[in-house]
């Protein structure tokens, strides 16, 4: 059971002008294509070859000797999860049931995006910036490299890629500009209360 690169929710360039067809071209088509293709080779012919990615991960996780497997895997599940949390005139102040949660948690929208794009901006060089839920507590964390909630024992609900590849195409050295760009207006709020079901 071969791990396969999901079809992207949107067209490349319905994401424009926050997030380029051009950058899409490079992150999704080369760079999360790259991951899928590492890691099935990595487990051809060992006994994660049958395995779903989410286990693989799970297995791997902390295991040294297995480090590349875990890296690939779990960059395949953050940027297929990345995806997903996007939309085409999305992001702004969330409704439904993450609303009310946000507000409980860091009493306002405001607070919690300024909170969000800080922990992208202070990430120190490549990795994530997350909104999980940890037992029944919101929380936002950052992960370096391939890092992923799923081996904390978090529930992922939202994450902004800050890795270079992510954003350098459109902005240059400038990841704060970036976090904002997706914050305001790409952040898919309807993925984001489904994973809090």
């Amino acid at each position: 059971m071969a791990i396969s690169l999901p079809d992207l929710p949107y067209k490349k360039d319905e994401l424009a002008p926050y997030i380029s067809a051009n950058t899409l071209e490079f992150h999704y088509g080369k760079h999360h294509k790259t991951y899928v293709d590492n890691l099935n080779k990595l487990i051809a012919g060992t006994d994660l070859a049958d395995k779903p990615l989410e286990e693989i991960i799970k297995i791997t996780t902390k295991d040294a000797a297995k480090a590349g497997i875990f890296n690939n895997a779990a960059q395949v599940w953050n940027h297929s999860f990345y995806w997903q949390g996007l939309k085409k005139k999305g992001g702004g102040k969330p409704s439904e049931a993450i609303a009310a949660k946000i507000n409980s948690t860091w009493g306002s929208y405001d607070k919690f995006a300024e909170e969000l794009k800080n922990a992208g901006v202070t990430q120190f060089g490549s990795g994530w910036a997350w909104l999980v839920l940890e037992g029944s507590q919101l929380k936002i964390t950052k992960t370096a490299n391939a890092d992923t909630p799923l081996a904390h024992g978090q529930k992922a609900l939202l994450t902004i890629d800050v890795w270079e590849h992510a954003y350098y195409l459109d902005y240059q050295n400038k990841r704060p500009d970036y976090l904002a760009a997706v914050i305001q207006n790409l952040i898919n709020w309807d993925f984001v209360n489904a994973n809090l079901e």
